[in-house]
């Protein structure tokens, strides 16, 4: 069964819809024009419609023509504090804000679905359609969690997906079991003490106490943890005076550890202290650090990876998914809701090889029936069964 052919034919409206929100784009939490066109649209093909989960989350829910299973679908809507490039016709129109990850595209082709499923009715059971904020590190899913997601709308499976520019149009992958990294994002604050630049000896430099500990960081990995178990850990950003002739007496330094294994990630927690601290003795200053976890490694259920799989298989055809066998060191906060409720997550191949989180990112909008159609198949079949 290729596209959906009711899904088909309304595929140029999907594009516009696209289109509208990606020169829209808005941050984490602040989703507000795209949850309320989010909702308007559901509203408007009969789906029951709830707002505010998780601040700016929407969850539509549509009944089937007889009981069954409790089918969730989740899309991201948050945009990146990127400057778009692509200098396309509907580029974004909000300053230092780009749709740089496809979020634009999952809300479309989530939205698809609904339509689809609305207007045909034909299937058993419930689907819930849930639309997250701030998926970019800002904790939505915990969010919506928090905000009893699934005591509200309880879900017997649930699943995801995400564009993956590859440049395989249509393929679809899933891998099955451990699939994301978990991360922790840090900070590190270095309190030393200012001084002019013409004076340094008058000073306890916090620019050169933090580049000694960027690379002490370092070591971590290379030294501290088994080189046949992944871990990133990457220092992201340094911040640190407002002069040329001043030394500041603040200095500090962000990024994020990326794992998959959480005793292994206890052991960074602590090198990662134990290194601040010896710095604040060896130099006399103060050393904060404040890490914290952000994503939990997304683990798929191995049958439900199985059954996602073939279900895409009847859109895009057998010769077009497959079994991945390769982690990805990215994460995804649909981990948290993975956690509660079994499911799967997949990627989408499209045309293009420009990464994520690129100014310059294109998405390939053929991909947007394609999604829709999937999603729109694993209500269809999975509803099926006693609830």
């Amino acid at each position: 069964m290729p596209v959906l052919k009711e899904i088909a034919a309304y595929a140029e409206e999907l594009v516009e819809i696209r289109r509208d929100l990606h020169e829209h784009p808005e941050l984490g939490m602040e989703e507000l024009r795209t949850s309320a066109i989010v909702a308007k649209l559901l509203k408007s093909w009969g789906i029951t419609v709830h707002e505010g989960i998780g601040k700016t989350g929407v969850v539509g829910v549509l009944d089937g023509k007889q009981a069954g299973r409790t089918i969730g679908l989740r899309a991201d809507m948050d945009a990146l504090p990127i400057d778009e490039k692509t200098n396309l016709p509907f580029a974004s129109k909000t300053p230092g804000v780009m749709h740089a990850c496809g979020h634009d595209a999952h809300t479309t082709m989530l939205l698809g679905a609904a339509r689809y499923l609305a207007q045909t009715q034909d299937f058993d059971g419930q689907a819930v359609f849930i639309f997250q904020p701030a998926e970019e590190g800002l904790g939505g899913a915990r969010a919506m969690l928090a905000d009893d997601l699934f005591g509200r709308f309880a879900c017997d499976e649930i699943y995801g997906m995400h564009n993956n520019p590859n440049g395989r149009p249509n393929v679809v992958g899933v891998k099955p079991g451990k699939a994301m990294a978990g991360a922790d994002f840090f900070d590190i604050t270095i309190k030393a003490s200012g001084a002019h630049a013409a004076r340094p000896h008058e000073s306890i430099d916090p620019i050169v106490i933090a580049t000694s500990l960027v690379q002490q960081l370092q070591s971590i990995v290379s030294r501290n943890t088994p080189p046949t178990e992944p871990l990133v850990l990457s220092v992201t950003q340094i911040h640190a005076g407002s002069a040329y002739n001043v030394i500041p007496s603040e200095c500090t330094i962000s990024g994020t550890v990326r794992f998959f294994d959480p005793e292994l990630i206890a052991t960074v927690r602590e090198r990662m202290q134990a290194l601040c601290d010896g710095v604040a003795k060896g130099y006399d200053v103060e050393v904060v650090l404040d890490s914290r976890n952000t994503f939990d490694v997304l683990v798929n259920n191995e049958q439900l990876s199985q059954v996602m799989l073939d279900i895409a298989a009847d859109v895009v055809g057998s010769e077009n998914v497959e079994v991945m066998t390769k982690v990805s060191t990215g994460s995804e906060d649909f981990s948290d809701m993975l956690q509660v409720v079994p499911g799967a997550y997949c990627v989408v191949g499209h045309e293009g090889t420009l990464p994520l989180h690129n100014d310059g990112f294109i998405l390939d909008e053929s991909i947007l029936p394609v999604g829709a159609s999937i999603y729109a198949r694993l209500i269809e079949q999975r509803g099926v069964g006693p609830q």
